[in-house]
């Protein structure tokens, strides 16, 4: 069973819903989604991730790492270097052109790139802004509170 119904979290959340739709897009692509070049997603820090793909073969000016709209693409395209003179007995390594897209959360975004032993290492940091950042509100007790609400309320007559 691979199918949910998320209908019930919209009648008790606001703003939800590009999740879901990024949860049915997950499982309605998990077979759709090519194997090459394989990848790795890990966590290095605590609001810092790391891509990393495998692009054996490829050198950096036949690489982009593009952000935007919310989504990461890295590409690859090489261009064929002599082929016709290469004769394989065997040809394992594939050197064709691919495009890898990942789904970015709310305020990530990446900060570096670069190749190292065949691996394209794209860096990622959460920036979360100071406006939806936690903050704590203080609590005014008796008189102190009273005052407060009547400069309010007459700041807004005024």
């Amino acid at each position: 069973m691979r199918n949910f119904d998320f209908s019930p979290l919209y009648r008790s959340t606001v703003g939800f819903d590009r999740l879901a739709g990024l949860m049915d897009a997950a499982m309605a692509g998990e077979t759709a989604q090519p194997a090459y070049p394989p990848y790795n997603i890990e966590k290095t820090g605590e609001s810092a991730y790391r891509i990393s793909v495998a692009v054996a073969g490829f050198r950096e000016q036949d690489l982009t790492v593009e952000s935007r709209d919310g989504q990461l693409l890295i590409a690859g395209k090489r261009e064929p270097q002599g082929e016709g003179e290469r004769h394989f007995l065997h040809r394992g390594i594939a050197e064709r052109a691919f495009e890898r897209r990942f789904q970015l959360a709310d305020h990530v975004r990446p900060v570096a790139a670069r190749t190292e032993n065949g691996l394209l290492h794209v860096d990622l940091v959460r920036e979360v802004p100071e406006a939806l950042r936690p903050r704590r509100i203080e609590i005014a007790t008796g008189r102190h509170s009273e005052a407060t609400e009547t400069k309010a309320i007459e700041g807004a007559t005024e």
